[in-house]
């Protein structure tokens, strides 16, 4: 039987993770506007600096930092803004963008994972129209981009962090 096309987009992005270079989680991250693929982007330092993997350490992680919280301390540059840095946004207007995420310790597949807040500000400049996310080697969810604009978390009451 023949592979769906956000299967087979979901694959590439998986193995883009694969050069990841976060000890916490890789992310792969493909864009693909009229069947083309335009960009690819994985995690991993910006370029010239030593990754997370090199120098065997997460300052996130070493703080004990829970999922989704304080990114702005990650030295590494997340696969969907590697692969929006590395696109034409004339490219990217009304494009998908597939993700998928691993453990970086199992490397098992990571249901549930959405973009941060950093990215899905990037991901909504893009002007990308959906996201989509595997949540197992078959299943994946669609996310429609103008959702996050309509429903903007940042204006959720923050004042406790």
């Amino acid at each position: 039987m023949r592979r769906d096309k956000a299967n087979y987009y979901l694959d590439i992005a998986e193995a883009a993770l694969s050069r990841g270079t976060c000890i916490r989680r890789k992310f792969g991250a493909v864009i693909v506007k009229n069947d083309q693929i335009i960009s690819t982007g994985y995690v991993g330092a910006p370029r010239g600096r030593k990754n997370c993997c090199d120098i065997g350490k997460c300052i996130r992680q070493e703080l004990a930092i829970a999922q989704g919280e304080r990114y702005e301390l990650c030295r590494s540059v997340h696969a969907e803004a590697n692969a929006i840095i590395n696109a034409p946004r004339n490219d990217m207007i009304d494009s998908t963008l597939f993700l998928v995420c691993h453990d970086a310790q199992t490397d098992e597949l990571v249901a549930g994972t959405t973009p941060c807040s950093m990215c899905k500000r990037l991901i909504i400049n893009a002007g990308i129209e959906k996201v989509i996310v595997r949540d197992t080697k078959e299943e994946y969810r669609e996310i429609q981009v103008r959702d996050w604009v309509y429903y903007d978390d940042s204006l959720e009451d923050h004042r406790g962090y």
